[in-house]
C-alpha cells in the first residue's frame, strides 16, 4: 500500500486506500477493519493526505513532514483524548508548529492517524513532482503513446433535410384543414 494512495474522508473515522474513483463518488478501503465500501462524493469530501499541510511558525509543511518527525523523534505517542498531553508531546516533537492555529482536535486527529500508518506498515513519503520547465527523461525503449484523435462529427444533408421535409408536411397539413389560418401564418412570416 503506498502512502499517496491514502485518504481521509469526512464524516468518517479513520484513513482509507482510495481502491477506485468514480463520477458519483470513490470506492474505498478502510486501513482498520481492511472493509471496502462505496463512498458518494455528494455526501462526504476527500482529502489526499499528500495534500494536506499543517501550519507552521515559518512556511506551512506537508504532513508527511510532522509524521516523519514524530517517527523519529522515538517520544512515546500520548493519550489522544488528553488534549494537554497531545499538545506538549507536538511541542518536544515539532516545535515550529503554530499552536495558535492547529486545533487540539487536528492534532489528536494526527496522533490517530500516525497510529493507524505505523501498525499497516505504511512508508510515509510524499511523491517527487517534476518540477515546472524540467521534463522527465524519456526511457529509449518505452515506444510512445499515440493518443486517439477525437472523432469529429459528420454533419449529413439528409440529417439535416428531414427537420425540414417534416416542417413543410406539417404545414400542408394544417393548410388543408385550416386554410385561412395557414395562409394568415404565412403572411406573418
Amino acid at each position: 500500500m503506498e502512502y499517496s494512495k491514502l485518504i481521509s474522508v469526512t464524516g468518517l473515522p479513520g484513513l482509507f486506500e482510495l481502491v477506485a474513483s468514480k463520477n458519483d463518488g470513490a470506492i474505498v478501503r478502510s486501513l482498520d477493519d481492511k472493509t471496502t465500501k462505496f463512498v458518494s462524493s455528494r455526501i462526504h469530501n476527500f482529502s489526499h493526505l499528500e495534500s494536506i499541510e499543517v501550519y507552521t511558525e515559518g512556511d506551512n509543511v506537508n504532513l508527511a513532514d510532522v509524521f516523519l518527525a514524530m517517527k523519529s523523534s522515538g517520544e512515546a505517542l500520548p493519550d489522544e483524548k488528553e488534549a494537554p498531553a497531545v499538545k506538549k508531546y507536538f511541542e518536544k516533537v515539532y516545535p515550529t508548529m503554530d499552536f495558535g492555529r492547529v486545533y487540539a482536535s487536528d492534532m489528536k486527529k494526527m496522533i490517530k492517524w500516525f497510529d493507524v500508518l505505523t501498525k499497516n506498515n505504511i512508508e510515509i513519503k510524499v511523491s517527487e513532482e517534476t518540477p515546472e520547465g524540467e521534463e522527465e527523461t524519456p526511457d529509449p525503449d518505452k515506444q510512445p503513446e499515440e493518443k486517439p484523435k477525437a472523432e469529429e462529427p459528420v454533419a449529413t444533408p439528409a440529417a439535416e433535410a428531414k427537420p425540414k421535409r417534416a416542417k413543410a408536411k406539417k404545414e400542408e397539413a394544417v393548410a388543408e384543414v385550416e386554410p385561412e389560418a395557414a395562409k394568415k401564418k404565412a403572411v406573418r412570416k
